[in-house]
């Protein structure tokens, strides 16, 4: 990216002053060589963004940045409840994709004996992969009451506990749900997936705390170093990706009729207050508890299999957050308080401290904001901060974000070799796909310190602890 195009307001913010279509300006944060590998085309999709109907600014660009489909991945965008749009090109296919973790009340050292053991049967445990799907069969009546429920709907079922679901965003279901805008055919992908992986960069990582950056706040989140916490990164399967395959080019072909002129087709959009428009956040709001479902029956699962080789071990929930969604929201803009739709995709919400949206445990401290690794790579978690409200609507990074593309990495890197060298650094990675870890390979993506540190340093979260991974389950 040409650097002399932005102003530098802060540390870690440089501001794209709007001009020819844009509507607002854009803010893109990161240090100097960060900014400086944001490509062409991340840049050009941020504007595309920032000239939409209704853009309420800045629109943001995280230090993960990189080119997506539609919307930037690391991109937000928020949106005048009267007269702005929704966007399915602004959540992604994978909705609700997000990332949860879990204590264990066990150490480094517990595991060190029984690590093969623990991977071996979270392998056979956990179905990862293409099309893999798990024992729960959802069809009818079943189908709708989860896409309404959300983890609410797996805790009624017996697999979670009641105090999991204050420590996930929306208490585990949001309310704007419609399960009947969603198609015949997205419900019959979902059908047999429900507690499954799937493919790509999802992953189930077992990972222990090797830095406590902030020991007040991590002993609020009730973490310390050596403890053994687990990870998990997945979405909503077949049914988010079905959603987004048929509403976008809905989107696309009343553009013309809600006068809007799109500048791009992967940018396709309605107005909020069309049919269109809540047709989609309905759809989209039942893919966003099919996710937390999702990730709260894959809780269920590896709390059973630590119960068979570790009976003494307690796992409770720390967090869980999306970072593909499209949430109403209120923020204080220009003096005034307003609500507003904020597209997050491929970035993480992050409320400041004294927030009436998080747990009383939280008020202080702030929300907890999981940023997750690539197998041989850290993963952190920070805490939102107050100054994110006005810096980028209460949002910072979700991962390290993409330096190659899948096929880069396919070329680049052989996955078996790989998977040799993180098991002689005394990482254990399974896979239902070698070629998935070659896309998936750590240097694929930026460094991911980097980015945790620009995100500390321009104010929108606080590092709060480092994690280093022990075992991973791939997708």
């Amino acid at each position: 990216m040409n650097i002399k195009l932005l102003q530098q307001d802060a540390p870690c913010r440089w501001r794209l002053e709007k001009h020819g279509q844009m509507n607002v300006d854009a803010v893109f944060f990161g240090d100097k060589d960060i900014i400086l590998q944001l490509d062409d085309t991340t840049l050009a999709q941020v504007r595309d963004v920032a000239s939409l109907p209704g853009v309420v600014g800045p629109v943001c660009a995280m230090p993960d940045a990189h080119s997506g489909y539609g919307f930037p991945i690391g991109g937000v965008g928020a949106f005048d409840q009267e007269r702005g749009v929704v966007s399915a090109g602004g959540v992604g296919f994978d909705i609700s994709c997000g990332v949860r973790t879990i204590t264990t009340g066990l150490k480094r050292q517990d595991l060190f004996s029984c690590d093969a053991k623990l991977a071996d049967l979270l392998f056979r445990r956990i179905p990862c992969g293409t099309g893999e799907g798990g024992e729960i069969i959802l069809e009818g009546c079943d189908m709708d009451e989860m896409l309404l429920g959300g983890a609410s709907w797996a805790v009624g079922m017996g697999m979670g506990r009641p105090e999991d679901l204050g420590r996930i965003e929306c208490n585990g279901r949001n309310t704007f749900a419609d399960p009947s805008k969603v198609s015949i055919q997205a419900k019959q992908r979902m059908r047999n997936q429900m507690g499954s992986l799937g493919s790509g960069n999802h992953y189930l990582e077992v990972q222990y705390v090797e830095t406590i950056y902030d020991r007040k706040t991590a002993e609020a989140f009730g973490i310390a170093e050596e403890d053994v916490l687990v990870s998990v990164h997945c979405g909503s399967r077949g049914l988010g990706h079905q959603i987004a395959k048929e509403y976008l080019p809905l989107m696309e072909k009343a553009a013309p009729a809600f006068g809007i002129k799109l500048p791009s087709r992967d940018i396709a959009c309605a107005p909020i207050r069309s049919e269109l428009g809540q047709d989609y956040l309905g759809a989209m709001g039942a893919g966003i508890n099919c996710a937390l479902a999702n990730r709260q029956v894959l809780t269920h699962l590896i709390r059973e299999c630590f119960a068979e080789l570790f009976p003494k071990a307690d796992l409770k929930l720390l967090y869980d957050v999306s970072h593909n969604t499209c949430h109403k929201e209120e923020f204080l803009i220009k003096g005034n308080r307003k609500s507003v739709y904020v597209h997050r995709k491929g970035a993480t919400r992050a409320l400041g401290p004294g927030h009436p949206e998080l747990p009383r445990e939280f008020r202080k401290t702030g929300q907890p904001v999981i940023i997750g690794g690539s197998m041989g790579t850290a993963s952190y978690i920070l805490a939102g901060t107050a100054e994110a409200a006005d810096i980028s609507f209460s949002s910072c990074c979700h991962g390290a974000g993409r330096a190659m593309s899948r096929a880069q990495a396919r070329k680049a890197f052989k996955g078996n070799r790989i998977q040799n060298e993180l098991g002689r650094k005394g990482i254990i990675v399974h896979t239902a796909s070698v070629r998935g870890i070659a896309e998936e390979a750590p240097d694929a993506y930026k460094d991911v310190d980097s980015v945790v540190l620009a995100t500390e340093r321009a104010g929108i979260s606080r590092m709060i602890a480092k994690l280093r991974p022990i075992l991973c389950i791939k997708g």
